[in-house]
Order: structure tokens, then C-alpha cells, then sequence
């Protein structure tokens, strides 16, 4: 089978990250991957650049961990994949299937409420994931639930507890709506757990990811390296 990362971040973009690229990737290429997708928290969420600064350089900002990745990835002979984590007040969705290319030709979103974001995003071909749904922590002043705006749910994420995982499951199986998985990985080669989406014959790029995904053609994997 081959194994993807699917929820990844990296150093410097995601001011929560410790662990830059290169070693980010070397990591998963020993571990055994087919590839990852880099999914580092978008302009809206814990990102580490000034706020301030226009639009344009604060999405080009963005995507230069994932250039380095690919960079890197052909140097290695390792798949690296685009992605990104969206947020609004502690509930994050992760996005696959949109470039640079498209953002920067989208400032409106940022006036956008939440629902209409992911909307026209999904309308423009993108693969939407609810991270974490039932996520507790002290700056989440409450669980929000977005089933209708969603492709699937994160129902194992590797940094979360059972409880909320199985929380997870269960809204996902309420609502029809797609099993997801991933790591969730800021660490690196430190973190133990790990969680993902596995196919049969490698994904050849983004699109054909999120086809798949929609499709039910990957399943989910969870494993523990030590």
C-alpha cells in the first residue's frame, strides 16, 4: 500500500511547527511514505507572519514551505502534495485541491464569513475536511459543527484523544460523510502516532487525490513508529 501524510506542518509558516522541511521530509521518506501533503495553517489561522502585510505577500509567504517541499521532494525522489488548514476560532478544515495560483486570484475570501468561503472553494473543485471536530482546549470556547459546508471528517487524528476521535466517527457516520485521517504532525521525526490515507497505485497529484477521496477509493491507516 502507500501511505500519505495528510495533515502536516512545517517551520517557519505554521508559527506552531519545530521541525523544518527537509527534515520534515527525510523523516517520512525513511518511515516509509509514498508522499505528503504539506497542510500548514493558512493566513486565518496560526501562521507566522505579520497580519498586516498585503494580501499577495502574505499568500506567497504561505505557500513557500510547500515550494521547498517540492524542491526538496524531487532532490529525494519523494511525492510532496499541497494542502492547507483553514481556521475559524479553533474549528479547522483542511483543503485540498487549490493553489497558489488560485488564492492569489481570490483576495475576496478574506471578507467572507466561513460558509461562504468553504462554499466557493468547493465549488472551485476543492476536497473539505472538518480536522479534529470535537478538539477540547482552553482557547476553543465551543465545538462547532459545519456538516453542511464538509466533504468528511478527520475521524483519527494521531494527536487527539480516543473520546474525541470517536466523537468524530460518530458525526461523520450521522451525517454520511466521508472517513478521514491524518497525523497532525508539528514535530517531525519526534512524533510517535501517526494517522493517514493509504491507496492501492500512487496518487499522481492533487486532483487526482481529492477523486479519490470523493470517490471512497482511500482508506484510512493509522500506525505507531517508535
Amino acid at each position: 500500500m502507500y501511505l500519505y501524510e495528510t495533515h502536516l506542518h512545517t517551520s517557519p509558516v505554521s508559527k506552531c511547527a519545530r521541525c523544518g522541511v527537509r527534515e520534515t521530509l527525510e523523516f517520512y521518506q525513511q518511515a516509509g511514505y509514498a508522499g505528503v501533503f504539506i497542510t500548514n495553517h493558512f493566513i486565518d489561522g496560526n501562521i507566522n507572519i505579520d497580519r498586516s502585510l498585503p494580501y499577495e505577500e502574505r499568500i506567497r509567504f504561505y505557500f513557500s514551505d510547500y515550494e521547498e517541499g517540492v524542491k526538496i521532494g524531487r532532490e529525494l525522489g519523494f511525492s510532496v502534495f499541497c494542502g492547507l488548514e483553514a481556521s475559524h476560532r479553533g474549528t479547522d478544515f483542511l483543503i485540498y485541491g487549490l493553489d497558489q495560483a488560485w488564492f492569489l486570484a481570490h483576495p475576496e475570501i478574506e471578507a467572507m464569513k466561513k460558509t461562504e468561503q468553504l462554499t466557493l472553494m468547493a465549488e472551485n473543485g476543492a476536497l473539505i475536511i472538518q480536522a479534529h471536530p470535537f478538539r477540547e482546549a482552553a482557547y476553543i470556547d465551543h465545538i462547532r459543527l459545519f456538516p453542511r459546508h464538509v466533504h468528511g471528517v478527520e475521524i483519527y487524528n494521531a494527536n487527539r484523544t480516543d473520546f474525541e476521535n470517536e466523537m468524530a466517527e460518530q458525526y461523520a457516520k450521522n451525517y454520511a460523510l466521508l472517513p478521514f485521517a491524518g497525523t497532525d504532525n508539528h514535530i517531525g521525526g519526534k512524533q510517535t502516532r501517526f494517522g493517514g490515507m493509504q491507496s492501492e497505485t500512487p496518487i499522481r497529484d492533487e486532483d487526482d487525490f481529492v477523486q479519490r477521496v470523493k470517490n471512497g477509493e482511500m482508506q484510512i491507516f493509522r500506525r505507531v513508529i517508535s
